[in-house]
């Protein structure tokens, strides 16, 4: 029997599906083309529709840091699904993942599990309201926290792909308590404190903001934010949706001993499926319902199935430890094109921090939003395709990160700088 092709896919995707895609960083709109369909994945690898492999350093965008299809993330699941997909009543995972998470994340001492990093993040800022009383948040340019309504202001990732990053849909009112400010401009940040100070419920921030391209703060930067937001009594909140056990098994705020008040997590915890989670400091998170006044809810919070993924996945980090080899793989590709782009004559910057990297066409280092739209993108469309071309797959935007995964073999890496090397030559 014959597969469709994703050709077939797509054309029929179109007509029933917005755009094609169920999320737009799917689509291939900012760099040309039509998307593939995959057919499965295992390891570092995807497999169309067509039987093509393919190398993936998009690794589901970030919850793939062991590889595709893992055999004991995929064995927990099936442990799981035997005994039911969901229930409506606290289950045997929910325990066990609480504990897991504020073991290994320094700030959590209570946790909420939800079902993704919108839910997570949203979560956040009404908590962080509802415990300070007050209604002002400030977010940066660039920076994505998912998409509710409050947070869906000059956002990265999609939004910043597509060309749009205030959404139509999203009120005044609802943008109205939203400060915007410049990623690394302490400056700026002092200011607003010293007007406003006193009506700031919160700060939210990715501390190495990846969904506009990975743009890493400035040396001291975050300890700033922790230090402006104690003096005026404003919370700090981490989205480590994509940096949480990934950049270290405690995040960031393990990384660079920062500890911030909140922090929203996703991803990796769920080993592939849906899930997020939130948590900090014990007296902040009790104010959530049922025990305090602001109110959450979810009806598949705490599946199962996700977190028997996630339990399994995170186990496994605890285990194996594998940051600093993903740091050293994420180097020797980073090297690899940093030495192709110099004999192309190609000004670059590929920041680059543990397991995430990303690709900038300019002269100088990117620190903030405003550096990311003028980077050049047309050199990154034409490395995209050549790389595609040559079994190779990039996340389909300039303003995405890419993914290294423990999947990423000596093998893969040296076949994955060869095939960067030859499209880097070929541009």
């Amino acid at each position: 029997m014959s597969h469709p092709t994703s050709a077939s896919l797509f054309s029929r995707a179109l007509a029933r599906i917005p755009g094609g895609v169920n999320s737009p960083v799917r689509a291939f709109g900012s760099i040309g083309g039509e998307p593939f369909f995959t057919e499965r994945a295992q390891g570092c690898t995807l497999t169309t529709t067509e039987g093509v492999e393919l190398i993936d350093f998009v690794g589901t965008w970030g919850p793939a840091i062991h590889g595709h299809n893992h055999p004991r993330i995929r064995e927990a699941v099936q442990v799981a699904l035997h005994k039911g997909t969901s229930f409506g009543t606290p289950n045997c995972y929910e325990v066990p993942m609480a504990e897991l998470i504020c073991d290994v994340v320094p700030s959590v001492e209570k946790v909420r599990m939800v079902n993704s990093g919108t839910e997570a993040t949203m979560s956040c800022i009404r908590l962080a309201r509802g415990f300070t009383g007050r209604d002002k948040i400030i977010k940066f340019e660039g920076c994505y926290h998912g998409h509710s309504d409050a947070l869906l202001v000059k956002a990265g990732s999609g939004a910043l792909t597509h060309g749009n990053p205030d959404s139509a849909g999203v009120t005044r009112g609802a943008a109205q308590d939203t400060l915007l400010l410049p990623f690394n401009d302490l400056e700026k940040l002092e200011s607003v404190f010293r007007q406003a100070g006193s009506e700031i419920a919160a700060i939210i921030v990715e501390p190495f903001p990846a969904n506009m391209g990975l743009v890493l703060p400035d040396p001291g930067y975050l300890e700033a934010l922790r230090a402006l937001t104690q003096q005026y009594g404003t919370l700090l909140i981490f989205d480590e949706v994509m940096t949480g056990f990934r950049i270290a098994l405690g995040g960031v705020q393990e990384y660079l001993g920062i500890t911030p008040d909140l922090t929203a997590m996703g991803k990796i915890i769920g080993g592939g499926l849906p899930v997020g989670a939130f948590g900090g400091r014990a007296d902040i998170m009790d104010f959530l319902a049922p025990q305090g006044p602001v109110y959450q809810a979810g009806t598949l919070s705490g599946n199962p199935m996700a977190l028997a993924a996630g339990i399994e996945a995170v186990r496994m980090l605890k285990e194996s430890n594998p940051y600093a080899d993903l740091d050293r793989q994420s180097r020797i590709l980073a090297l690899a094109m940093e030495n192709a782009f110099e004999q192309k004559g190609i000004p670059v910057q590929i920041p680059q921090v543990g397991s995430m990297l990303s690709v900038f066409f300019c002269e100088s280092r990117v620190r903030d939003y405003d550096d990311v739209l003028r980077s050049e993108k047309s050199h990154f469309t034409r490395l995209f395709h050549a790389c595609l071309q040559r079994g190779l797959f990039l996340a389909p935007s300039p303003f995405e990160t890419w993914f290294v995964s423990t999947a990423h073999d000596t093998a893969a890496i040296e076949r994955s700088c060869d095939i960067l090397t030859q499209a880097i030559a070929s541009l």
